[in-house]
Order: C-alpha cells, then structure tokens, then sequence
C-alpha cells in the first residue's frame, strides 16, 4: 500500500525531484532506493511564517509497482437521433452539460449567440482599442462564456456539486495544464483557455452534437406550461424534448424575455463595487515579505473580508499578475472585470471588491419588480458610463483618495487599456455602498498591513460579480418549478459562481435530462 505524506519544503526543493524524494525517505523512514514512485496529490503555498513554504501532499510507493494513474476521459455513446435537448449558452454549464448528455446518448443542440471563441478576439480588440461594444460578442459573451477571456480560475469550494476532479481531467484531456489537477488554486490562463475550449467544441460536434453560433434566442415555443423550444434570430423555430437554460449572469434579455413570458424568476442577492488594483510586486512583499519575490513562488494573491454597517464587503475574483479589462454587454456602460494570462507575469495585480446590495438600495426601482435589481445594476453601470467621454475609459481614483474623498491630482499607471481618468468615486457609486468601501479599505488594511496606499487605485464599476435575477428550479429534477422541459442551469440560473462550480451545474442537469429522456 503506498504511503501518503505532506512534504513541507522550500520553494525551490518543491520543484526538486531529488530533493522530493530525499525528504519523502526521511519522513516515511527509509532508503531512497526503496521508493519506486512518488506520485503528487496536491501543491499549495503557505506563507504565513516569515519564510514562505511549498506544502506538498504525496503518494509514495514503497518497494511495490504503482497501479496506472486514475483518469477519467470522456466516453460518448452513439446519440439517439429522436431525442434531442437545445442547450442556449456555450459556457461551461452549457458544454459540460453538451459532453454529458453525448455520455448518455442523447443529441445536444447548443444555440450561442456569440461567435466562437477565435473570432470573439476581433470584438475584444474593437472594445480595448476603440471602445465599441457588440452586444452580442464580448468578454461575457460568446463561446467559453465569460470566464474565457477572463481569467480561467478554477478554484471551486463546491465539492458537494459533483466530482471536481473529473472535470479538471476533462479540461486536461482538452488540452488544459496538468498542474491544474494538483494545484490548490488551478488556473488555466486566458491565453491557453480559448484552446482547450476549441477541442472541446470539437469532442462534442465529432461525437455527434451540434452548435450554431450567432444564434440569439429572441423567444421561447411554450405549450400551456410545457418548454417545446426555442426561436432563433427571431425566425428561425428548433424544437427538442428539453431545453437546458445556460446563458450567464449577463443575459438580461434572457431575464426579460422569461418576465414576458410569464415564467416564473426571483430576485438573487448580489454585490457590486469597484476593482481594485496594486502593483504586483507591491502585494508579494506585503504577502511573502521578499522584496523581489522568489522565482519558485506564484504571483502572491490575496481573500479579504469584513462586515460594514451590518453589509459583507469582500474583494472578489483576484487576479494575480493580471490585467483589467472592460466587460460592458452593451453599448452606454461602463464594467470592468479582471483577467491573468498563463504565468501571471503582469507587474499588476487586481481584484473586485464589492457590497453586498440590500432590498432597501433597490426601492427606487421597486416598479420593475423582480426585475429591481438588474435595472439597479444598470443604473450605477451607465451613471459611470455618462460621467466620462463616451468612450470605454473608466473612472478612477488613487486608494487613500477614495477613503478621504479626495479627486486624485494624478493617476499611476494601469493595465487597463482603454484608459482611465481621475474622478470622484463617492459621486457616481451609491453612497451606501461607497461609504461601506471607504471603511473596508482601512480595515482590510488593518488584515493586510500596506494594502491601503496611493500606488494603488480603485476603478469603476464592478457589477457583474453574479446574476441578480435567480430561475428558480426543482431541487431533485432540476426542472424549473413551473415548467416542463425547462432547466435552468449555471451562473444566469443562480445556482453557479464561477468556471467549476458552472460546468459541475452543467453535468448535474444534464444527468437530470438525461434520467427523464433515458
């Protein structure tokens, strides 16, 4: 039977083959030429002494020859033409739900209406530079969704949902990084992300699936309470036994098309708030206590939380060694979200952070009902948006500035690159919001000693941290709780908050489709 031990090494030996297994003989008490392999679980950085440590949690086989490496792959079944399920939405819950329902035999048609995740770049491109904004191709929408080209995280605490490492496999089996399945924080990149997506269009469509791309879904085909299908582009009719309702957080006109048709939605809470960016050297001092970090560390990242005035107030979506970029869905707002590439070697490092947004923010918007909170959200993003030039450059302040209320002379530089300019925080975010964030900073200073500094600025709006609109559904079949056929799925459902915990919702549905069209 192996053995299974922590290692806790320096950073360099954590890479060190020879020294890996020099400490695993010591621990486990033998000779180095009894071990026959050892097999690496989990790799995690722990720099809360003065010196930081690698921690590695090992597999060692000791004078016995190791079984071959568990993996899971992909295994399809050849579809049963009869029985097909639209799936609208190309994110992860949409394709994680696309691969799982091939698994089963069933025939998913995915309908996105963005362009795939090659031919999003040029849109991306056109909203950097000049600031234009297609609607329906941008850093939310399109093939991958939203986390494609914006970051690739893939840390989940959700292990309740489904089988992490399957997932992870998959995404390895596409192309992903096999440091994502040891990495206690795996990241995929956004350079490397669009290609692992790319093959796994291709499993699905060589396994029999389809997907339509610039297939905007402008209505539903609605029987009494029974979901029949979709129509595309306004014309264009698809009808299939089940439709699998994955379009993100960002879908408004998805949210308002359901209100139309009287199908049952909620409102979600959510939080909204500013981006908040360091020089990255800056934030490994400050977590590391190196003055030049050590070339064997990560990008240092911070988790930071508090309670204002009874409101959470947390930073969000951190991106070490990152970059901020403008995920506006339409024309007339600002929305700024973050990203890393592959080795995270931006000399920046950026994070949301956000207030969570209370019924008492939304009563002036209470004549929109469920819909309160979305039109709120828009508000703040298209206040933000009037306050500039008409352009994607997004408004900022220096962080010792915003805690006192105080225009910023001048601006350090940013890895935004539509721009910023210097501006009055306090004035265009919702004082009960604002406020809140001017006295996290200095507690979060107070956790995070140097954090609060004018080499770092706050830049708005964060507001699409999750959706504000929830369709709720049945807890055991997954079917919305009013109609047939129906099944909302991922982030735009409410029942996901990031790349895993959305392709786990994927999975989980289509298995739930899948029981009912066996």
């Amino acid at each position: 039977m192996p053995k299974q031990i922590e290692l806790k090494l320096s950073p360099a030996d954590s890479y060190n083959d020879a020294a890996i297994r020099s400490a695993s003989a010591i621990l486990c008490s033998i000779e180095e030429s009894e071990i026959t392999k050892i097999r690496l679980i989990k790799r995690s950085v722990d720099a809360r002494s003065r010196t930081p440590i690698v921690i590695l949690l090992v597999e060692v086989f000791i004078n016995e020859t190791p079984p071959p490496e568990n993996t899971i792959s992909f295994a399809p079944v050849s579809p049963k033409r009869n029985r097909k399920v639209i799936i609208v939405g190309a994110g992860p819950a949409g394709y994680f739900a696309a691969l799982e329902l091939l698994a089963f035999g069933l025939t998913p048609i995915v309908f996105e209406r963005g362009k795939d995740v090659r031919s999003r770049r040029r849109d991306l491109r056109a909203i950097q530079q000049f600031g234009e904004v297609n609607p329906h191709s941008n850093y939310c929408f399109g093939e991958g969704g939203a986390g494609t080209y914006s970051d690739g995280k893939l840390y989940t605490s959700s292990s309740k949902r489904g089988n992490i490492n399957h997932v992870l496999q998959i995404l390895v089996q596409h192309g992903a990084p096999p440091d994502i399945l040891v990495d206690a924080h795996p990241h995929i990149g956004s350079n490397k992300l669009p290609v692992v997506v790319q093959n796994i269009r291709q499993t699905i469509l060589e396994h029999g699936g389809e997907i339509h791309f610039d297939s905007f879904v402008t209505d539903f085909i609605l029987d009494e309470k029974s979901m029949k299908g979709v129509i595309v582009n306004e014309s264009h009719e698809h009808f299939a036994d089940a439709v699998i309702l994955a379009t993100g957080h960002s879908a408004r006109d998805i949210f308002h098309l359901l209100e139309r048709r009287k199908v049952i939605i909620e409102p979600k809470p959510f939080a909204l708030g500013v981006r908040v960016e360091h020089p990255q050297a800056l934030i490994d001092e400050i977590q590391y206590r190196q003055r030049v970090r050590d070339e064997f560390l990560p990008a240092a990242s911070y988790k930071l939380v508090c309670q204002v005035k009874e409101r959470g107030v947390f930073s969000f979506c951190m991106c070490p060694g990152g970059l901020i970029v403008p995920a506006a869905t339409a024309p007339g707002e600002i929305v700024v979200n973050g990203m890393s590439m592959s080795r995270r070697d931006s000399p920046f490092a950026n994070s949301g952070v956000v207030v969570a947004v209370e019924p008492e923010d939304l009563v002036p918007f209470k004549k929109y009902g469920t819909l309160a909170g979305l039109e709120f959200q828009k508000s703040v993003e298209q206040k933000v948006f009037r306050a500039g030039n008409g352009s994607q450059q997004a408004p900022a302040q220096r962080l010792t500035d915003f805690t006192t209320n105080k225009i910023s002379s001048a601006l350090p530089q940013t890895s935004y690159i539509p721009g910023i300019y210097s501006a009055n925080l306090i004035e265009l975010l919702p004082t009960a919001l604002a406020s809140r964030l001017q006295i996290a900073f200095k507690e979060f200073n107070v956790k995070m000693k140097g954090y609060l500094t004018n080499e770092a600025i706050a830049v708005a709006t964060e507001s699409r941290t999750s959706s504000p609109v929830k369709i709720p559904r049945n807890k055991d079949t997954f079917k919305h709780i009013e109609i047939e056929n129906l099944y909302p799925c991922g982030e735009g459902a409410g029942y996901a908050g990031g790349i895993m915990s959305a392709a786990l919702d994927g999975q989980n549905v289509a298995r739930a489709v899948a029981g009912v069209l066996k």
